[in-house]
């Protein structure tokens, strides 16, 4: 009965986003359905509320947004990203490349509020060749691909914990993953965009990169200060925007126009609704169900606790899929790293439609379209990568299978000599 609640939940905020209501009332209105659904006191839906401003975990989500957004607004007013694009013009002289390539670079940085800048870059790059919707999807896909393996992600670093599985052998394995997703995000959108920037070719590509590292080394410092020193997300980002006020002479007054113009309300509200909705769905305890749930399907072990990651991060995100499903599956499979791999494939492709993923909420802030909307892009393409990562499993443990036996096969004549 409390998965079929859920259900409705999800239900209710999928029906309010397609009669287009905006996102902070479709959201609300999940969290009313659950605290009546699922009977939660008050003073429960209280302190869950509270604990989002409280818990650093939450909080530092919206600090990171904040800051970010600050860090942009200095960025913007000495035109780095503007010039940065144009860096990246000369060194590749191909859209299409500078529209993937820097959605990816920046989506090394592990924090929903780089998207901002991640929209920035390919807004700048498809104008006039992709509607906002189908812009919100490129940034979004693209930008996410880094997620998907590094250990930067709290995510990848969970999953590897619980599953004992070294990192270094699970990013061998997503090799093949990375370049689908990729492949998938070209083959449906940035194939559209012409190659050509509409500027002249670069006549000296070293002196365009030491002009790219020269824009955006306060992207760059953060994360050094991040994979390197181990800097939390707000503090490193507290460093660029120090830095940049004292180099590039930010003013008083200038200062005091960032501080108000970085507040963006309804980025900030939906993004707070958004933890709230999270820290009531967990509360529920219903995740837990979703294991015995799923074990009555007629299906292979692998693809129910594939299917298990999918809801489980479609409902709550992935860290709450992988806490809770990891011990899990690796007891019932001896799965290694290719079990790893394909688990992180479904949850990164759930994880793309979930309301609760606060990076949809900024794109679609920023693209001045819905949830919906680009919910309604992305399905297709993320179903298509978890049937392709379903094949490639397969694949993959045929071939660990082989190799197991003529490993087996040396030991046993070894042995007889």
């Amino acid at each position: 009965m409390e998965i079929t609640f859920l259900g409705v939940v999800f239900a209710v905020i999928i029906v309010l986003l397609a009669i287009g209501r905006p996102l902070y009332q479709a959201i609300a209105g999940g969290m009313v359905v659950t605290a009546v659904l699922f009977h939660l006191p008050v003073t429960i839906i209280g302190t869950k509320i509270v604990s989002v401003i409280t818990n650093w975990s939450s909080l530092s989500v919206l600090l990171s947004l904040y800051l970010i957004t600050f860090l942009q607004k200095i960025l913007e007013s000495r035109s780095q990203i503007r010039l940065a694009q144009q860096d990246l013009n000369g060194i590749f002289h191909n859209r299409r490349i500078n529209t993937a390539g820097a959605a990816f670079f920046i989506g090394l940085l592990p924090s929903a509020a780089s998207m901002i800048l991640c929209a920035d870059i390919v807004k700048d790059a498809t104008e006039g060749y992709l509607d906002p919707k189908e812009q919100a999807f490129t940034a979004s896909w693209f930008r996410h691909i880094p997620e998907s393996v590094l250990p930067t992600y709290t995510a990848v670093l969970l999953m590897s914990n619980l599953s004992g599985v070294e990192i270094s052998e699970f990013i061998l394995y997503m090799i093949v993953p990375v370049l689908a997703l990729a492949g998938l995000g070209y083959a449906v959108y940035l194939h559209r965009i012409p190659n050509d920037t509409g500027t002249p070719a670069s006549t000296n590509r070293l002196a365009d990169f030491a002009h790219l590292i020269q824009h955006l080394w306060s992207l760059l410092l953060i994360l050094i200060l991040i994979l390197v020193f181990h800097f939390q997300v707000v503090t490193s980002v507290l460093v660029s925007i120090a830095l940049c006020i004292i180099i590039y002479r930010v003013t008083l007054d200038e200062i005091r126009k960032f501080i108000f113009a970085a507040f963006e309300k309804k980025m900030l509200g939906n993004t707070f609704l958004v933890l709230c909705l999270k820290e009531l769905i967990a509360h529920t305890g219903v995740l837990l169900l979703l294991p015995d749930a799923m074990a009555k399907l007629p299906l292979p072990t692998y693809l129910i606790f594939g299917l298990l990651f999918f809801t489980a991060t479609v409902i709550s995100g992935s860290t709450g899929a992988i806490a809770m499903g990891t011990p899990l599956a690796f007891a019932a499979i001896p799965g290694g790293a290719p079990l790893m791999a394909y688990l992180m494939c479904m949850a990164h492709a759930a994880s793309q439609i979930s309301p609760t993923h606060v990076c949809l909420v900024v794109a679609a802030d920023y693209f001045h379209v819905t949830l919906g909307d680009i919910v309604k892009k992305t399905l297709p393409v993320s179903i298509a990568f978890c049937v392709l990562m379903t094949l490639y499993y397969n694949v993959i443990k045929q071939g660990e299978g082989k190799t197991i036996c003529i490993r087996e096969k040396k030991k046993k004549t070894s042995a007889v000599r």
